[in-house]
């Protein structure tokens, strides 16, 4: 027992010293098989020469070193390997489980570059629009574009503050919305009507920073702008089955182009985000309104206390 603890913890020595810990190439697992063998041999020597010297043996079935060697390799030398793979095995256990946690760091940190690469996105595509809605007013109306200035100032100073956030206050978000609806109704004046459907208890319900207004800025550009009478736009937030649902509806139709909408920045960015954030526990719908000249955007969002 003496001399296998020492020799095990020798053959330790050597894997570390010579790196042939888990994972090993085929060069490497040559050289482990070497050493081991050797390990053996000496260990197995050892012993025989052991019992030699301090006569330990029955004296009427004496045997040759060589026999006893050969007998100490046959009965022996399995505890070496035994040990060896019981070693290993612990080895490749916890490089599996480093390489666990280190793919679940590998994919929070691709979810966080993902959101920053999304979220970057999302703010200079609102503030080019929202400056070329400045820009249609500067000559024809100079007093509008001061106050449109104003409201630009008030988004960019809120989504601003959002910028490091994952998930904002439902209540937050809808100020950004409300500013930006001003903005752009100082553009389109009697073509855009503006309607708020919103459950107070729904206020402090986390949603993802801009989302909301990635939507409706959408419904104002595919819907509202193509319509020559204008539309309306709505904006819904309830529970319902469970879920916080936020609904945003504008008048108009998916037709052919509808591939252009769904492919859009805005639908793309908020399908991404979902994943990202909520996995399957939320969903987003882009569809017609039955029996109306209404088409909505509908986001499901797990309830707070889900998370």
């Amino acid at each position: 027992m003496a001399s296998g603890l020492l020799f095990t913890h020798l053959l330790r020595f050597f894997i570390l010293k010579y790196d042939l810990r888990p994972p090993l190439h085929k060069q490497k697992w040559a050289k482990l098989a070497v050493l081991i063998l050797l390990i053996c041999v000496i260990y197995n020597f050892t012993n025989s020469e052991f019992v030699e010297w301090f006569k330990l043996y029955d004296p009427t079935k004496r045997v040759s070193v060589l026999k006893r060697f050969l007998g100490s390799v046959i009965f022996d030398s399995p505890l070496i390997f035994i040990w060896s793979c019981i070693y290993f095995i612990w080895h490749y256990v916890e490089l599996g489980r480093k390489t666990e946690v280190q793919k679940v760091k590998l994919e929070s940190l691709v979810k966080e570059l993902e959101l920053k690469t999304i979220k970057s996105h999302i703010n200079p595509h609102f503030i080019f629009n929202a400056l070329n809605s400045i820009r249609a007013l500067v000559d024809e109306n100079p007093d509008r574009a001061r106050t449109a200035i104003t409201e630009l100032s008030n988004i960019l100073r809120s989504s601003m503050q959002t910028e490091k956030m994952e998930l904002a206050p439902l209540e937050k978000e809808l100020n950004i919305v409300k500013d930006y609806l001003a903005l752009e109704h100082i553009r389109f004046e009697d073509r855009l009507k503006i309607e708020y459907d919103i459950d107070e208890d729904t206020m402090d319900q986390p949603v993802p920073p801009m989302m909301l207004q990635t939507l409706v800025e959408n419904a104002i550009k595919h819907g509202i702008s193509k319509q020559k009478e204008g539309g309306i736009v709505r904006v819904i937030s309830d529970f319902t089955n469970e879920h916080h649902e936020l609904i945003v509806q504008n008048t108009g139709r998916l037709n052919v182009a509808v591939e252009d909408v769904i492919d859009g920045f805005g639908i793309k960015s908020t399908r991404n985000r979902l994943k990202i954030l909520f996995g399957t526990k939320a969903s987003f719908e882009i569809r017609d309104m039955k029996d109306k000249e209404m088409v909505e955007a509908i986001v499901k969002l797990p309830l707070k206390e889900v998370y």
